[in-house]
């Protein structure tokens, strides 16, 4: 963990169950993050998003009212939406590689099974700041670079069926 100024980070952790926001925020205060904020839905997240800025976010998957995977549509996609670049690392208990697909292709950067462990959630933010992917606008999707090999790796035909790509690299300056 040398090397890394956690304290700097602001981060916004969204979970409708009390328990596993305050485990979560445990868990990063330990690692020296000072900047932590939590949101018990996704509507006060969505509030709270312009004012706290965070750098990285941990949401849960499935709470009552708006889904983390609506809210990650909602901050990637919203044109009010303060910073669609955001990381934003989902939570959920269903590990189920179609679960694990659903988040990646609705805009998440990382995936986190609950319960989550100490060592799960460094490996997380460490992804997140030491391997930052290049974001990518299509006409039907705008997030991270769903990929996780450089892009000038694929060497197969028709990188995504002929859809125009946009490449956005500062992202990965973010953090």
């Amino acid at each position: 963990m040398s090397g890394y100024r956690f304290d700097r980070l602001k981060i916004l952790v969204v979970d409708d169950n009390q328990h596993m926001r305050k485990l979560v925020v445990a868990i990063l205060q330990a690692f020296g993050v000072v900047h932590v904020h939590e949101a018990a839905d996704a509507e006060h997240a969505w509030a709270m998003l312009r004012d706290v800025n965070p750098d990285v976010i941990f949401l849960d998957w499935q709470m009552s009212g708006m889904s983390g995977l609506d809210f990650i549509k909602l901050v990637r996609k919203d044109n009010n939406s303060p910073n669609p670049l955001v990381s934003i690392i989902m939570l959920t208990g269903h590990t189920h590689i179609d679960h694990v697909r659903t988040a990646r292709d609705a805009g998440a950067n990382e995936f986190l099974a609950k319960p989550v462990s100490v060592k799960a959630v460094l490996a997380r933010l460490i992804s997140v700041i030491e391997h930052p992917r290049p974001f990518v606008r299509t006409r039907t999707y705008f997030g991270p670079c769903r990929r996780r090999r450089p892009i000038d790796e694929y060497r197969g035909p028709e990188r995504r069926g002929g859809e125009s790509v946009e490449i956005d690299d500062t992202a990965s300056e973010k953090v």
